[in-house]
Order: structure tokens, then C-alpha cells, then sequence
């Protein structure tokens, strides 16, 4: 059986989507992953939670004090990923992923065995080699977990499925923290119930990780280059080829850099800012890993299952907003000797910290996971696992720039609350210039404030729009906000033809000049514009992207659809010379006469905007698309005519 073939076979069919995210959970495909992935992460942070909490409290170790004990650990944790994560990447490659997943499992087992012998005989050298072993792991299965996914998975259940791994993980890792906390303070037994747990969680893992079903090599040809140094340069110049998902890779790694300055000054801010006890770091980290899973959870709700990086932006405007908000929540807190958990809820200002922290950590879960999703969406499927492995080794790096600045903040005298308000501040800087150099992220935010919050918005026969390869997108002209409703509707991006005098339009000129929208004129008027138009309209086609087009030629000034003009065929007729086989797909935007951008009134959109109440209910009826071959005008105009009927 070809690898095309088994992944078919795996993926539900189109017409056979889960109502929701958590459905995935009784599907095989993605059920047994999950849990494989979820005892994984709880049994990496119930092992060096119990073994940090048993170096700073429980034995004397003079080359360790208890001081450096987590920072040594967190070190020894991420050194594999800056090691090994090119190689894994290939690795992930080239063999069958269960294969790699049920070796990942087979290796946990044998970390974890001897890490159960060194918590009973207390044997912290060997401890901290389990640790290194554990991030090796955790290094091998990284690449295997993001490639797995869209392998598996549509496109209309990746948000979906992406939310439920990082949520998974999350409450993984807070499950993780407090059991091992809690069995290792156990007088007498608490070692050797910790050596259990460990060795049980991998068990576990591995019993789950069988039924996981085959997900054949992506590049089984792939020789492996085990130049840790060179192969992680080459995975970055692949990633590199494809701007949108290279600058997703520095997005995602901002997000952990923000993540781990708050994760990293939680128990030095519960101690000397909340002035709170372990209990009252504990609740922090608790609902921060709460927010995380609300937020990748909502991703599929706000985005209608469909992978909706318009959620980026605004995920980083709430980072920055509560982040800076925690700054002044924080200040001016009454000093206490030492709050319980019960005397710390007990105090209204600390529902506003406890509130900043988990809005902060929930628009972090919106902002992350639209961008892993696009990364596995955009990736080649044949060096997928290796832009993910380039992906792991740049958050390492970003983390550990965290705490290097994070602690040069501090020895320069910042508080704990500055420090979250210059990552807040930072974040607003960095999230900008990301939107600048990919304005897709931008764009795509606009079209889902349109269509969320300005329109209500419908969508029917979205299956049509091609998921790959190039296409001509043909739509009736109704309003100044079209081709932004048209963006709304397809997960890649579209090239606009548009007339030049659109971009004299003040916000909207500038938006669709971002969008890379090509200006046209007619022949008479600007023969330049004209041809230039057409030049990048073949262009779009060559690069097996989607061109949009309004054939009409202008915005209707009757709410009737005009007849068609024939520069349709042009583009065709260019496409087959090229060689390029371009379907075209008709779609018509419905009940949009009237809104808030048509010209229904004299004198231009929005003189009288709120004609039709607060909320208009406009919708798009997408069709079949046709064959070039039988493409005309006319056809087309009928077509386009019969989808308005249906509304």
C-alpha cells in the first residue's frame, strides 16, 4: 500500500466531519495518540517536579544546593532539543511515525526503569542523566506529535485537533507538577511511590501507543545527515522557503519566551510580590494552565473549524493587554506575612491578578495554536517533521534567552511585576513587526472581525474552494468589503484583481495594498495597468496559487448582477499557454445589497450604516468548479446567478 493511500485511509472523509473537537476522542485515529502524548508530558513533569522538590527540601547535596537545583534540571531538560532535534526531524521523515512513536514509548520505559532505582536509592547523579534522557525523549516525540496531526486530520479538524493536544499537554503538566509533589512529601514511601508512578505512566504510554494506526513514512528515501549543525541550518533555510510559515516558527517561539518568563518568576512572584505560600504558587500555575487549555480549546469554536490565523493578532493584543494589566494588579498590595491559600482567595485584589493570569494564558492558547496549525497546513509533507524540529530547537534557544534577560532584569533591580510589563510591552513590539512582515496574519484578522462581529456571516459549499493547486475564484461585486468576506471563506490565500480606484479608498486601500491585491484599469485608460495586471495574474496561477476575480468589473450600483466581462478568458487562455490547469470556481455573495459597505444609498457606503440593525446577516454560496475548457462569461454569469437563487 502507497503512504498517500494509508493516510487517505485514516483521514475521515470530507462529508464525515466530527461535530467538534472533543468527538476526535473516540475516533482511533487520534484517541490513542492523544492519550499516548498525554501520559507522556505528565510523566516528564511528575519526574522532575519530584526530583526538584527532593534535592531543595529533602537531602543535602553540597555540589547542588537547593537554589540551582531547578535551574540545573530545566537545563539538562532542554540541552537534547538544542542536541538532537535535527536529527529527529529526519528520523520522523523517513519512518512510519507509530513506528517512531512505539520506540519513543520503548525508550520511557527503560529512562524511566532506571530513574525508579535511583528515587529509592536516592542517587541524584543518575537522576540528573535521567533528566538529559527524558528531554531526549521529549525531543524524539516533539517532531513525531506535529506531523503526526496533519497526516491524520483535515483541514476543517486541525485547529481542532491541535487545540485538544496543546490543552491535553497542558493539564498533563499541571497534573503532573502536583501529583509528583504530592507523592514525594509522603513520609517514608514517597520515593518508592514516585519510582512506581514513573514506571506505571510509561507502561501506560506505551500499552496506549499499540493501537495507534500506521502513518507511513512522508520521505522514506531520506538520508539521514547526523551533523547536528548543518541539518538544523538546512531545516531552517526549508522552512525559510515559505516566509508565512518561517515567520509562524519565530511566532511560536516569542510565545514561548513570553510563556516562560511568567512559568519561570511564578514562585518568586507568590512569594515576595502575592506575599503567598507553595499553595499560592501552586494556584498560579494552576490557573494559568487552566487559560492555556480554554484558549486552544476556543480556537476551534471562534474559527468555525477551519485553520484561522485571524486569531493571532488578536491572541497577542490580550498577551499584552493582561500581562500589563498584571503590572498594575500587583502594585500596592498590602504586606502580609504569609498568606495561605485560604487568606489569599480571602483578598478582592487578588482576583484581578488571578483574572489577568488566566486571560493572559488564554489568548496565549489562541495566539499559539492557529500558528501551529498553519505550520503543519503550509509545511511539504516530505520535511514536514523537520521544519517542526527547526521549530523546537528555536524555542529552546527562545526560552533560554528568557531567563538569561529575565535574570539580567533582576540583578539590574527590576521587580518581578516590571519584568511583566517589559515582556508585556515587548510582546505588543514583537507581535506588530511579525504582522508587518506577514500581513496574512493581519489581513485574516480584519476579515474575522467582518465576519464575526460586523456581519454575521454564512458560509455554504466552502468544500469547493481547492485545498491546493491554483484556481480562479469568480464572484459577483456587491460591496467595498468583497474580496475581505471572500478571504474569510478559503484557509490559503487569495490574489485579488481589483480596480485601481479602490486603493484610493482611505483604510481600505491601504488593506488591500498589504493584501498584495493587483490593481487593474481598463486597455483605453492605462494600457500599462492593464497588461501589468494581467502579467501577475498569470504569475498567481504558475505559483498553484488562488486568484480572485470580480468579472462585472465594478461594484453594482443596483444590487442586480451585471453581465461578465472577458477578461476571465484572458487569464485562461494565458494559464494554458503556461500549462497550468486552472479550474475556476463560482461564488456568489448573498444579502450583502444593503449592508453597512454597498452603495444602496446616494452618496456611498455608510451613510445611513445601521439600515439593517447592528448585525447584518450576509452569507457566500460557493459552487462546483467548472473546467477552463468550459469556461465562459456567460456560463459563468449563469452560474454565479443560480447560487444567488439559492438564498
Amino acid at each position: 500500500m502507497r503512504a498517500e493511500e494509508a493516510i487517505t485511509m485514516n483521514q475521515a472523509p470530507p462529508g464525515a466531519d466530527a461535530p467538534n473537537q472533543f468527538a476526535l476522542l473516540r475516533q482511533r485515529r487520534f484517541a490513542p495518540f492523544f492519550w499516548t502524548q498525554f501520559a507522556g508530558a505528565a510523566n516528564d513533569n511528575l519526574f522532575k517536579f519530584a526530583f526538584t522538590v527532593m534535592v531543595t527540601y529533602q537531602l543535602s547535596v553540597g555540589w547542588l544546593p537547593p537554589a540551582m537545583a531547578g535551574l540545573v534540571i530545566g537545563a539538562l531538560f532542554i540541552l537534547p532539543f538544542l542536541l538532537f532535534s535535527a536529527t529527529s526531524g529526519q528520523l520522523t521523515d523517513k519512518y512510519d511515525k507509530t513506528t517512531m512513536i512505539r520506540l519513543v514509548k520503548n525508550l520511557e520505559i527503560a529512562i524511566m526503569a532506571l530513574a525508579a532505582w535511583a528515587f529509592m536509592a536516592a542517587n541524584v547523579p543518575v537522576l540528573l542523566a535521567c533528566v538529559f534522557l527524558m528531554g531526549l525523549h521529549s525531543t524524539l516525540f516533539g517532531p513525531v506529535k506535529f506531523a503526526y496531526l496533519p497526516q491524520v486530520l483535515n483541514e476543517r479538524e486541525l485547529t481542532g485537533g491541535n487545540g485538544m493536544v496543546e490543552m491535553g499537554t497542558f493539564v498533563a503538566i499541571l497534573l503532573g507538577n502536583v501529583v509528583g509533589g504530592l507523592l514525594v512529601a509522603v513520609p517514608q514511601v514517597g520515593h518508592t511511590w514516585v519510582a512506581v508512578a514513573c514506571v506505571a505512566l510509561a507502561l501506560a504510554g506505551r500499552a496506549v501507543a499499540q493501537a495507534i494506526p500506521a502513518a507511513p513514512a512522508t520521505d522514506p528515501g531520506l538520508k539521514i545527515n547526523w551533523n547536528p549543525v548543518s541539518e538544523t541550518w538546512r531545516n531552517l533555510k526549508l522552512a525559510h522557503g515559505q516566509i508565512a510559515v518561517f515567520r509562524s516558527l519565530l511566532g511560536i517561539s516569542w510565545m514561548w519566551f513570553f510563556g516562560a518568563t511568567f512559568l519561570s518568576n511564578f514562585p518568586a512572584f507568590a512569594k515576595e510580590v502575592l506575599h503567598g505560600n507553595e499553595q499560592v504558587a501552586s494556584l498560579l500555575l494552576v490557573v494559568f494552565s487552566i487559560g492555556i487549555g480554554v484558549g486552544s480549546l476556543l480556537c476551534e469554536r471562534l474559527s468555525h473549524r477551519h485553520v484561522e490565523i485571524g486569531l493571532v493578532p488578536l491572541g497577542a493584543i490580550g498577551m499584552s493587554v493582561f500581562a500589563i494589566d498584571l503590572y498594575f494588579a500587583s502594585r500596592g498590595l498590602p504586606p502580609h506575612a504569609g498568606h495561605t491559600l485560604g487568606s489569599f482567595l480571602a483578598q478582592p485584589a487578588h482576583w484581578r491578578v488571578m483574572a489577568d493570569l488566566a486571560l493572559l494564558s488564554l489568548f496565549a492558547g489562541l495566539y499559539s495554536v492557529p500558528m501551529y496549525a498553519l505550520i503543519q497546513l503550509r509545511s511539504a509533507p516530505t520535511h514536514r517533521a523537520r521544519i517542526i524540529a527547526a521549530n523546537n530547537i528555536l524555542n529552546a534557544l527562545f526560552m533560554i534567552g528568557s531567563a538569561l534577560i529575565a535574570g539580567a532584569l533582576l540583578k539590574s533591580g527590576f521587580s518581578i511585576p516590571q519584568i511583566f510589563l517589559v515582556t508585556g510591552l515587548a510582546n505588543a513590539v514583537v507581535a506588530a513587526y511579525i504582522f508587518l512582515l506577514v500581513p496574512e496574519y493581519l489581513l485574516r484578522f480584519v476579515s474575522w472581525v467582518l465576519t464575526r462581529l460586523v456581519y454575521r456571516y454564512r458560509v455554504a459549499g466552502e468544500e469547493h474552494i481547492p485545498s491546493d493547486g491554483p484556481a480562479v475564484l469568480v464572484a459577483n461585486h456587491v460591496s467595498f468589503v468583497d474580496a475581505v468576506l471572500l478571504m474569510a471563506a478559503s484557509p490559503r490565500p487569495i490574489r485579488f484583481i481589483m480596480d485601481h480606484r479602490i486603493f484610493q479608498v482611505p483604510v481600505l486601500g491601504w488593506l488591500f495594498r498589504l493584501a498584495k491585491c493587483i490593481p487593474v484599469a481598463s486597455q483605453k485608460d492605462d494600457p500599462a495597468t492593464y497588461q501589468r495586471a494581467f502579467d501577475e495574474a498569470a504569475q498567481v496561477l504558475r505559483e498553484g496559487d488562488l486568484l480572485g476575480i470580480f468579472p462585472e468589473g465594478g461594484i453594482t450600483r443596483d444590487g442586480q448582477l451585471q453581465p461578465f466581462k472577458g477578461g476571465i478568458m484572458k487569464i485562461l487562455e494565458q494559464a494554458r499557454a503556461d500549462g497550468v490547469n486552472t479550474p475556476v470556481v463560482p461564488m456568489a455573495l448573498t444579502n450583502l445589497w444593503g449592508s453597512y459597505f454597498s452603495r444602496i444609498e446616494q452618496g456611498g457606503a455608510m451613510v445611513r450604516p445601521f439600515r439593517r440593525g447592528l448585525f447584518s446577516r450576509v452569507g457566500l454560496n460557493v459552487g462546483e468548479a467548472v473546467p477552463a475548457a468550459q469556461a465562459t462569461p456567460e456560463g459563468l454569469r449563469e452560474k454565479v446567478a443560480a447560487l444567488l437563487a439559492r438564498d
